[in-house]
């Protein structure tokens, strides 16, 4: 195989109380990528569609092009050269995994070309990599599950531990994309150096409820434990209109609603596609009280990660 198009799906990350250990797939928006083989050695990023002009494409400041880069010098082919396009299908900054997603879609789509010679699971490190060139910091929450698919847990960076744990199959995400944009490094930088012992122990309960909620599964224990008490205060205030968009999902029916990744998508999970979607126009709706206009999404917890896409 010379050519492969891949499509890497979105992802939430933190899932309310989950900060950084925490995250989901999507089925809809993602990214897409076109990987070809060439005689000659070097990853050369020949187009980016969908990001108005935002993205570099040097390969070292790129995610998908960097997470290529690392995969090839580690299985010992630097030499092996690659035409990259880059075809994004999410808004930048949107707190839905973008960069992840493009970093993910890169390296899966080398693997596959270089005839498969890591598992899936062990692609995770190169996509990390397109993290700290996105934000400074090679978190695992975004990349995690859009390479793997469904709900995971990084229990551990060091070394790194990822687990994959069941979904309930009427579990569905409501995601709303206001169109105003919250830096990575913005949103990191908001958050608080320290906490109290009880303010951790009530995340704690919280981060325990929510696995067993998923596990059981038990639908009002997953609502009960989509509270987080750390970093949502924080960021909320980057979030024009969070406590009203908030409380429109709740009363739509939703289990439960927090910010998708450092925002300014919000997320908020259902049980039942037809309460999703319903839950999904009362968040738009209220941020268009304001005068600010969203994208809506509603899914499924995606199981299957990037896809091979007919050439």
């Amino acid at each position: 195989m010379e050519k492969i198009r891949v499509y890497a799906p979105a992802t939430v990350a933190n899932v309310a109380c989950g900060f950084d250990i925490f995250g989901f797939a999507v089925n809809h928006p993602g990214d897409e990528v076109v990987l070809v083989k060439k005689n000659s050695p070097g990853i050369e990023i020949i187009e980016i569609t969908g990001d108005e002009g935002r993205l570099p494409k040097e390969v070292s400041k790129n995610t998908a092009g960097i997470a290529i880069q690392k995969f090839l010098e580690f299985i010992g082919k630097p030499e092996q050269g690659f035409s990259l396009s880059l075809h994004k299908d999410m808004p930048l900054g949107s707190g839905l995994g973008s960069s992840a997603a493009s970093a993910v879609a890169g390296v899966f789509a080398a693997n596959e070309l270089m005839g498969r010679p890591l598992a899936q699971k062990d692609l995770l490190p190169f996509a990390m990599e397109g993290e700290r060139v996105a934000c400074g910091s090679a978190h695992a929450d975004n990349v995690g599950p859009s390479l793997l698919g469904g709900f995971v847990i990084i229990r551990s960076y060091e070394p790194l531990d990822i687990i994959q744990i069941p979904t309930p199959n009427d579990l569905y995400a409501s995601i709303v994309h206001p169109q105003i944009e919250v830096n990575t490094k913005d949103a990191r930088g908001i958050l608080n150096k320290e906490i109290f012992l009880s303010t951790a122990i009530t995340q704690m309960g919280n981060v325990a409820g929510l696995v067993a909620g998923l596990l059981l599964p038990d639908y009002e224990l997953i609502g009960r434990s989509l509270v987080d008490v750390i970093i949502e205060p924080s960021r909320a205030i980057l979030i024009p209109a969070f406590k009203e968009v908030k409380m429109a999902a709740l009363q739509a029916g939703a289990l439960g609603c927090s910010i998708s990744g450092s925002g300014p998508s919000l997320f908020a999970l259902s049980k039942g596609e037809e309460v999703a979607q319903k839950v999904a126009e009362s968040m738009a709706a209220e941020f268009a009280k304001l005068g600010i206009g969203s994208e809506t999404y509603v899914s499924q917890i995606n199981q299957a990660g990037p896809v091979i896409l007919p050439n």
